[in-house]
Order: C-alpha cells, then sequence, then structure tokens
C-alpha cells in the first residue's frame, strides 16, 4: 500500500498524524513510507534541476509487485503520471485533492513568493501553503525548487489512457474543483464529494478516508 502525500506536506504530516496509516494497518493493509523529494526525511536539494526525476524515485520506493495508492495534491498528479507510465504496478488508484484545473497552465511563482515571506495578505491560498511547509518541518528553498522543476504537461486527456479502477475524492470548497471532466475522462472512475471541505482539510476529513477504505474493499 502507498501513500503520497502532497505539497509541502509529508508522509508524517499528511498521513500519519492525520490516522490513514493506523486505519489503514487495522484494515490489514501496511503502508510504505515515501516523502516525496524536497519534503520531510527526503533529501532536500535547491536547486530545480535535482528534481528531474521525482516519480521515478517514487516507483523505486514502491513495494515489490502490484500495490493499492492514494495521492493527495501534488502527490496525486505523481500518482497519474506513474499509474499511466506503469499500469502493472498498481491494483486501484485513489486521486484526492486534484479537480480539472489541475490540468490548466499556471506558474509556481506566487506560491514561491509566498513560501518566502514575499506574499501579501490577499494571498490566502500561498499563505497557507507557507503554513503548511513551516508546521511539516520543510525548507521553503527546497519546496520552490520542487515547484520550479521541469516537466511536460499532463494534458487532462491523457487520463484516456488511465484503465485502473480510480477514485477521485475532492473537497467542493477545493480550489482545483470541480472534477466533472476529469471524472469524465478517466474510463473506470468513481466520484466522492465532500461537502464543506477545502483543499487542504482533505486528508483529515473522516469521509475521505471512509471512502478511500471502502474503495480499497471494492465496494
Amino acid at each position: 500500500m502507498a501513500l503520497i502525500h502532497g505539497f509541502a506536506s509529508s508522509f508524517d504530516h499528511g498521513w500519519r498524524r492525520t490516522g490513514w496509516v493506523d486505519i489503514l494497518a487495522d484494515s490489514d493493509r501496511p503502508v510504505v513510507e515515501i516523502d516525496l523529494l524536497g519534503h520531510g526525511s527526503a533529501p532536500r536539494p535547491t536547486d530545480p534541476e535535482a528534481y528531474g526525476n521525482v516519480e521515478g524515485l517514487v516507483l523505486e520506493a514502491l513495494p515489490e509487485g502490484t500495490v493499492d495508492a492514494v495521492g493527495f495534491s501534488a502527490g496525486a498528479m505523481v500518482l497519474v503520471r506513474l499509474a499511466l507510465a506503469h499500469p502493472d504496478r498498481f491494483h486501484r488508484v485513489a486521486l484526492m485533492g486534484i479537480g480539472d484545473k489541475s490540468f490548466e497552465a499556471g506558474g509556481p511563482s506566487t506560491i514561491a513568493g509566498a513560501l518566502r515571506g514575499e506574499g501579501g495578505p490577499e494571498d490566502v491560498r500561498g499563505e497557507l501553503f507557507r503554513r503548511l511547509a513551516v508546521s511539516a518541518g520543510n525548507d521553503p528553498e527546497a519546496l520552490v525548487a520542487f515547484i520550479s522543476r521541469s516537466q511536460t504537461p499532463l494534458e487532462l486527456a491523457e487520463l484516456e489512457g488511465l484503465r485502473l479502477p480510480t477514485l477521485v475524492v475532492l473537497g467542493e470548497r477545493d480550489f482545483t474543483a470541480p472534477a466533472d471532466r476529469l471524472v469524465a475522462t478517466l474510463p473506470d472512475a468513481r466520484f466522492v464529494g465532500l461537502p464543506g471541505v477545502d483543499h487542504f482539510a482533505t486528508p483529515a476529513d473522516f469521509r475521505a478516508i471512509d471512502a478511500v477504505v471502502r474503495f480499497l474493499d471494492g465496494d
């Protein structure tokens, strides 16, 4: 079982503190601990060029054989890329905190400024990422390098090739919402919406955990 955390978080902050690890262990699903490069216990280079193999490092960390996997936000985007490139490594995938707007072009400059303490009070999203980074004990410059890395944009239409059973969980107030086109594009998808929940609250919402466990059980 693999859990891939979101940007500015870590395995401990995103999955252990929110109860995911214990709940999955109680259902006989041991979890492999994965920190994205630049986050948590992983190395923290500050050169964007060092982040050219983020997906490859996650792939190397996966258990042997076929696994179930859950990704949140940036971790969900990493999981999508891996599942498209290596479908034989996955059984079921759950994508949380990504919606139609996750596949729109956008630069990292605003969030980078906020991480460096340069954001203004009007940049609510950037400030929330900065606070998340601080609470997770991450290095802002490593995070800036992570979001500044060079990667080929992922088009929503490419997800027609993701034929694995897929669950999409998205908060009603998530800034990437809605997920109508995303769910319609995925060949074998189901959707669970979380009323009143924003992006950052999703991993800690028990309804998200419950939906994922039920999905993994085949319900």
